[in-house]
């Protein structure tokens, strides 16, 4: 494996609805796992054109709640490369809907490993497994 840079990118960036929310008015943990989830794909995808899958969630850490309305940016980068999978860092801030102040809420660290069209792990510098036109 190769440590890469940690220069951050822009992942995704998404408004919070009161769907989101659970009974405390806050957004449900799990709604921020799955952002988490699509950012991992998001940074790996800049690694080859894949199937990525995620193989594992480590380290969440959520240090403040999101609110409905609050702005969620996830900014990722790559830890490391290995031959078929990437470690990457999700960091995730809300900007607050009131004030506009913008508060680390999570952040996390997930292994992405590149599959073919049944699933085997296959090295990320391969040819492109998904065609332009082709829906994964």
């Amino acid at each position: 494996m190769t440590d890469t840079s940690n220069s951050r990118r822009l992942a995704l960036k998404v408004v919070t609805l009161p769907r989101d929310t659970n009974h405390y008015g806050t957004i449900f943990g799990g709604v921020i796992l799955s952002l988490i989830d699509q950012a991992g794909f998001v940074e790996a995808r800049r690694h080859g054109a894949h199937r990525w899958v995620t193989a594992s969630i480590d380290k969440v850490n959520f240090t403040a709640p999101v609110h409905m309305g609050d702005v969620v940016t996830l900014y990722s980068h790559t830890k490391r490369t290995g031959n078929t999978s990437v470690t990457v860092c999700v960091e995730v801030e809300a900007e607050r809907y009131v004030g506009a102040r913008v508060v680390p809420v999570t952040s996390a660290t997930l292994t992405m490993v590149s599959v073919d069209a049944h699933g085997a792990s296959i090295p990320f510098s391969s040819p492109p497994t998904i065609e332009e036109d082709e829906k994964p």
